[in-house]
């Protein structure tokens, strides 16, 4: 989607994406290797009673989303960070998991007016409408 494209109150919805625990095991072995995202007989005795995954993956699974949904082919270039980031409940092996991305505001940079700027709130959701993840970004758009 082009920035014009974007205003305030849209809702861009994305998905569906299988979690397997293949990749759950292979993302945290390589990024966050916690024994209740890398060893599958011992996370069952934990908190969660199983292997979840690692958030900053979840994370990365609502970007995989995102962007064939509403950033290919944009003039999207940087993002300064994040407001927040939650994660509600725990990502399982064989959830499938979409995305909820609504607009909170979509505007002119007024002190650069070649630059969008984006405000919005991503959220995932996986197939009982459990919430896995909120967060609300800011991106940044070439306009020139």
């Amino acid at each position: 989607m082009k920035f014009a494209e974007f205003y305030s109150g849209q809702v861009i919805e994305a998905g569906l994406y299988t979690v397997s625990e293949e990749e759950i095991l292979q993302f945290a072995t390589a990024y966050d290797p916690q024994w209740f995202h890398t060893e599958v007989e011992t996370a069952k005795q934990g908190r969660f009673g199983g292997l979840i995954a690692s958030g900053w993956h979840t994370c990365g699974i609502a970007m995989k989303l995102l962007v064939p949904a509403a950033l290919a082919g944009s003039e999207s270039f940087a993002s300064p960070g994040l407001k927040y980031v939650k994660w509600p409940n725990p990502v399982r092996p064989n959830d499938v998991l979409s995305l909820r991305a609504t607009v909170l505001d979509a505007r002119r940079s007024s002190s650069r007016s070649t630059m969008g700027i984006l405000h919005w709130r991503w959220q995932l959701f996986n197939q009982d409408g459990a919430e896995v993840l909120d967060l609300e970004a800011t991106s940044l758009f070439d306009l020139s």
